[in-house]
């Protein structure tokens, strides 16, 4: 068997096959965790792209039930195998003005309905005050250290059995000799199947980390603007601190792994005017993830095809359901599919 893919898809499916016996051989262009399993801001939460309520309304009650179910579990399984490079802390989201504080109740209220646990924040502290109109808090969720995790995972991948070559890019699925292969590469999928290159985008994030902050101010992951500001600090006081890509969204769809002067000014002025200062700027980096129509990631055999699956498109929440995902489809593959994988069916967009 054969997984395209060094990210923690590709990790996560390597290491449930090989655990089930299989002779696997994961394929990297570059690096274990080289694209955006190593290159984001080291969000884990629960849930998809869509806010709880929103995918009540698109899904159904039942089917956004199951997809948060779905993640919530799949952050315990984070915890158990991540060790240190993940943090228990929860997340908050803000509302940067009155009409998103209307979608946080509306997110909230949903939530509290169906039994999630969740907490609303009407108070907040210092920087946030008088910069936000209130938040809710998801207890579950956590703080990453991406490229840690999915190297680790790579590891218990490789004890299990798994081999993994680097620097080895797949031009061609034909030139696999292998049963069964699994696209594991979420917005790196050009080329590899002409229906994915239609139904995946290409998409930009681009981050930047400061120095270490004398001040502890974000104790967990914090996102605004619909997700399209996010900041956390790191346990060694760094703050990391993305977004803005709505500033400049045809340049943001693209494959480019480069940072930009107008992204990256937004960033540098996010940043001071939520610090009340200047930080020096350590870091500064862009990944590529990969956006779907429906903002849900395409998990499955490819219509038509006996031999190829994919588990790729997680629209910037790859990495609770790129773990998910990755032992779903490695499960289908040895005959046991979970129904969650009906939320998934690549048929949906790509016909068949």
């Amino acid at each position: 068997m054969a997984v395209v893919g060094g990210g923690v898809t590709g990790c996560a499916c390597a290491l449930r096959l090989a655990e089930a016996g299989k002779r696997v051989r994961l394929f990297e262009a570059r690096e274990i965790a080289g694209g955006a399993s190593g290159r984001n801001g080291g969000f884990a939460l629960r849930g998809g792209a869509p806010a709880y309520d929103v995918a009540r309304r698109e899904l159904g009650a039942g089917r956004a039930c199951a997809l948060w179910v779905l993640t919530e579990r799949y952050l315990d399984r984070l915890e158990q195998l991540a060790g240190d490079a993940f943090r228990r802390t929860g997340s908050l989201r803000l509302a940067a003005d009155a009409g998103e504080r209307a979608e946080l109740t509306a997110e909230y209220e949903a939530l509290r309905e169906d039994g999630f646990a969740v907490e609303w924040r009407a108070e907040l502290a210092q920087p946030l005050a008088g910069r936000f109109d209130a938040a809710i808090f998801h207890p579950p969720d956590g703080s990453l250290q991406p490229a840690r995790w999915v190297r680790r995972l790579a590891a218990l991948a490789v004890e299990a059995g798994a081999e993994l070559l680097e620097h080895e890019r797949v031009e061609s699925i034909d030139s696999l000799e292998a049963d069964q292969v699994v696209i594991a590469t979420d917005g790196y999928t050009h080329g590899l199947v002409p229906g994915l290159d239609a139904a995946i985008r290409p998409t930009r994030g681009q981050v930047l980390v400061t120095e270490p902050l004398e001040r502890r101010l974000f104790p967990y992951p914090h996102y605004a603007r619909h997700g399209y500001d996010y900041w956390q600090q790191t346990e060694d006081g760094r703050l990391v601190a993305g977004g803005f890509r709505d500033k400049a969204t045809d340049h943001e769809y693209t494959a480019e792994e480069a940072t930009t002067p107008l992204i990256q000014g937004q960033l540098d002025r996010f940043v001071a005017e939520l610090l009340g200062e200047e930080p020096r700027i350590d870091h500064r980096w862009a990944g590529i993830f990969g956006t779907t129509a429906d903002r849900l990631p395409l998990v499955g055999r490819l219509p038509g095809s006996e031999r190829v699956w994919v588990s790729a498109g997680y629209s910037g929440h790859g990495n609770v359901l790129g773990l998910a995902c990755g032992e779903l489809v490695a499960g289908a593959i040895l005959g046991a599919p979970a129904p969650e994988l009906e939320l998934f069916d690549p048929a949906r967009l790509l016909g068949g």
